[in-house]
């Protein structure tokens, strides 16, 4: 393409080929999990998850603050709650499956009352951008944009993140959430 064509931008005049499905050429996913845990010894339920996730993911994690936030629903004790970012070459389910997994292993039951203290919560936020309903898994997770326990956590990383349904900014999604008692946690990662 000569400088002078009419599709040439200075940026596209000695740029790459670009591939129109960038998933062909690298599987490695960016995605977002929520921790958190507020039964047992939170700080190494924190601590053992976070070492979970570097093993599984393909290149080295980020992980935002720990945040101290008050409970939602009947339990009693605050939660310990913070976002870590890996990259990850498998599905979505086959994600899901490895941190239900993970649950388990640190003490939380398969079966639970929704809102009840837990030794260990790992959720999916956000994997890639990727939109996906269906009865196992809902990309990105549908509570997250109301939920502050996950947004400041999700910003320390990822401030310019856009939430991939409703395009939304992360800082417009912290400024409507719900208000709610949270702090940056006494206890932070070593």
């Amino acid at each position: 393409m000569s400088k002078n064509s009419p599709h040439s931008t200075p940026d596209s005049v000695h740029s790459e080929p670009v591939s129109m499905n960038p998933r062909a050429e690298d599987s490695a996913q960016s995605v977002f999990i929520a921790l958190g845990s507020n039964e047992g010894d939170s700080t190494a339920h924190l601590t053992q998850a976070r070492l979970f996730l570097q093993e599984i993911s393909t290149s080295p994690i980020r992980a935002s603050r720990v945040y101290q936030t008050e409970p939602i629903g009947p339990s009693d004790d605050d939660f310990l709650n913070a976002v870590i970012h890996i990259g990850w070459e498998g599905s979505p389910e086959s994600l899901l499956e490895r941190l239900k997994e993970q649950e388990r292993i640190q003490g939380r039951p398969s079966r639970y009352p929704k809102w009840t203290s837990r030794t260990l919560d790992l959720d999916i936020i956000d994997f890639g951008g990727l939109i996906l309903n269906n009865d196992r898994l809902h990309l990105p997770h549908p509570a997250a944009a109301k939920r502050l326990f996950v947004l400041l956590p999700l910003y320390d990383l990822a401030p310019e993140w856009h939430e991939p349904v409703n395009k939304k900014a992360i800082s417009e999604l912290i400024h409507q959430a719900p208000e709610m008692r949270i702090e940056v946690g006494a206890w932070q990662w070593e």
